[in-house]
């Protein structure tokens, strides 16, 4: 497998992203290894608070939650996906599956051996988590899905996110900062803007940006369908909480929260939450707010009473 690795120089003076880096080796799925970046603060012994990131940010996008949650006296953990932020970037394009992606994080649990996690999970971030707490159910303590969701393919997606996986495609550069600006309902400054580039000096290092939007499950004969039915299969049987938050002006999950809602126990009794003028990136939008209901959620069993 071909890897890039992008300069640590480009993570400097990141505007609020002060963070000591922390890595380790993740098995690449060919007999190789991958460097997996991740943002480890607070008490070790802890309860852990795992913020997985999505397409096409990295471990910035929580950096406001981060310090929230290490406040609370929570260990808060937020890797880079492979292929994103510090983590190592595989160059080619079929190197990125649903798959792999499951895999690598579930290598980082394993190694730090985590229990009782408490996982936000946005985006991408909803889907390979989503299937990790199918997967392996006995780590997970609570669940926050916020803007994400799990397809299968047996059911229409968004039309804005068909929309994207188009878009995505076709862009002759991958603007990436700006891609999540205009996903965004309120302004990003402009060194934040540039925090998001930070990953991807040029377009040799987003293969994995460009392929994610390919892997969500479109049609019911996709590659990856059958885990994800199959993870719906666990999560019927989830009892533990599982809250969803969403932006009412998140045009790519509206609506997917009813899924969860219908069919995982554990969202029963929860206070589902939807965040007036917020949109995908609800990270950005609305960081005091979702940093607050991220730490009552991870030290609540019911959440927000």
């Amino acid at each position: 497998m071909n890897v890039m690795r992008t300069a640590d120089a480009r993570f400097e003076n990141l505007p609020g992203y002060n963070f000591q880096p922390h890595y380790l080796d993740v098995p690449a799925g060919d007999g190789t290894m991958l460097r997996l970046h991740h943002v480890d603060e607070g008490p070790r012994e802890a309860a852990p608070v795992l913020m997985l990131h999505g397409e096409p940010s990295w471990s910035f996008l929580y950096r406001r939650i981060i310090d929230d949650v290490r406040a609370a006296g929570l260990r808060a953990l937020a890797p880079d996906l492979i292929g994103f932020g510090r983590s190592d970037k595989p160059t080619l394009r079929g190197d990125h599956t649903f798959a792999r992606h499951v895999a690598w994080i579930w290598s980082l649990i394993e190694q730090l051996d985590l229990y009782e996690i408490t996982l936000v999970g946005q985006d991408w971030g909803g889907l390979i988590g989503l299937r990790l707490v199918a997967e392996h159910p006995e780590r997970f303590a609570r669940v926050l899905a916020a803007n994400t969701g799990l397809p299968t393919g047996d059911e229409p997606v968004a039309d804005a996110l068909v929309k994207w996986q188009l878009q995505s495609q076709s862009l002759s550069t991958f603007p990436t900062g700006k891609i999540i600006a205009r996903s965004c309902a309120r302004p990003l400054a402009p060194a934040v803007i540039a925090a998001y580039d930070a990953p991807f000096p040029d377009d040799s290092y987003q293969a994995g940006a460009r392929q994610l939007p390919m892997l969500i499950p479109m049609a019911p004969d996709d590659p990856a369908a059958p885990a994800c039915r199959q993870a719906w299969s666990s999560l019927q049987r989830f009892e533990r909480p599982l809250l969803t938050v969403a932006g009412d002006a998140d045009p790519y999950t509206a609506g997917f929260e009813g899924k969860f809602h219908r069919l995982v126990p554990g969202t029963t009794g929860q206070p589902h939450i939807v965040l007036p003028g917020v949109g995908h990136f609800l990270q950005e939008d609305a960081a005091d707010e979702f940093g607050r209901i991220v730490v009552r959620f991870a030290t609540s069993d019911r959440c927000l009473t």
